[in-house]
């Protein structure tokens, strides 16, 4: 996959998302600003919503776009009324395109209709995301595959069988780079329904990136993911979880969220590569090893024993897997208690 020319790929760097979804609290200044601290906290880019009330839901308090008893927004009352409150007002998106490219972080959103690819691509959205509750518009998987931009879907709410045919729709309408991120949509999300090993599957059952979408507190869970192969991790940033925004209490603030980047890029050089090769910075400390050393005085013409040398610390000495070897063997030359044990010192008949 390919954003802004900066390609994802199993040997690449993770890539790490801020998502601001709601937490510019409807404050235009506070959106520039969450853009500028998702920046200076590491991250590679910026993700927006782009919907409106009307374009993701009815105005309409039927029973059936009541918020549910238990939700974690459930006093907003309607679907509506949460999206009323909680969208990205549309004549901003210039501007936080505009600044973030000034500041040098990628910025795409998550579109949630044919208007919203509409707008986003006047602003060429270098990549899209398809949100988990959007995998099932298949309508929407398709326009925006149609772009020729690469796209990344999240799975929250998806079975096997929407991920084939999501699968599918890209392919079939021009699309051939997308990731899934695993995600488990619940706020915040338990971790016994995290089930990280999905994602490892996922990349192997698909054949694609693969990475997380992340609700759970704190940053334990992306690096966990990160380990398990994961090349893109999503989390929410807000600038302070006091803030009155909808999403503010599973968010990670700049602070958290500059330590999950800075830990993410600790374990990525921890792993590293195959290689068994001992490392430079082990090297000085060779002299750990063992081998064979003159442990008491040899006299010209003595028997070497168990008792005139010793495998020990440091390992300059003959490597003790000679040990046996050299036992019975005659000293060509006077040796002295600390003495390296060298093979050209030895014979088997005193010559």
């Amino acid at each position: 996959m390919n954003i802004n020319n900066n390609v994802i790929d199993e040997h690449s760097p993770c890539y790490i998302i801020a998502e601001m979804s709601a937490n510019h609290s409807g404050d235009f200044n506070k959106a520039i600003e969450i853009i500028h601290a998702a920046k200076a906290s590491g991250a590679d880019a910026i993700k927006l919503q782009t919907y409106r009330a009307d374009t993701i839901t009815l105005d309409c308090d039927n029973d059936d776009f009541k918020l549910p008893t238990g939700n974690a927004w459930q006093e907003h009352q309607t679907l509506y009324a949460l999206y009323k409150k909680a969208y990205t007002p549309w004549e901003w998106h210039k501007a936080l395109f505009d600044e973030a490219k000034k500041i040098g972080i990628d910025i795409f959103s998550a579109p949630f209709d044919n208007t919203a690819v509409d707008l986003l691509e006047q602003l060429n959205c270098p990549v899209y995301k398809i949100a988990s509750p959007e995998i099932t518009d298949i309508g929407l998987i398709k326009r925006v595959a149609q772009t020729g931009k690469p796209v990344i879907l999240s799975t929250g709410l998806a079975t096997l069988e929407d991920i084939t045919l999501a699968i599918k729709t890209l392919t079939d309408n021009g699309c051939s780079e997308y990731a899934f991120l695993k995600c488990t949509t619940a706020y915040p999300a338990p971790a016994q329904d995290i089930n990280l090993k999905t994602m490892v599957n996922m990349a192997t059952r698909f054949n694609c990136l693969v990475g997380l979408s992340d609700h759970s507190l704190g940053n334990s869970v992306p690096i966990a993911a990160v380990t398990l192969g994961a090349r893109i991790i999503e989390k929410h940033f807000v600038l302070d979880k006091d803030d009155p925004s909808v999403d503010a209490f599973f968010s990670l603030d700049p602070i958290e969220f500059k330590l999950m980047v800075d830990d993410i890029r600790f374990i990525e050089q921890a792993l590293g590569k195959v290689d068994y090769a001992i490392s430079p910075a082990s090297e000085k400390n060779m002299l750990a090893r063992r081998s064979l050393y003159v442990s008491q005085n040899i006299k010209q013409g003595e028997v070497i024993t168990e008792k005139n040398i010793k495998s020990v610390r440091p390992s300059y000495g003959l490597h003790p897997k000679y040990f046996e070897q050299v036992l019975g063997m005659i000293a060509t030359k006077n040796m002295k208690k600390g003495d390296r044990l060298e093979l050209i010192t030895l014979s088997k008949d005193g010559n």
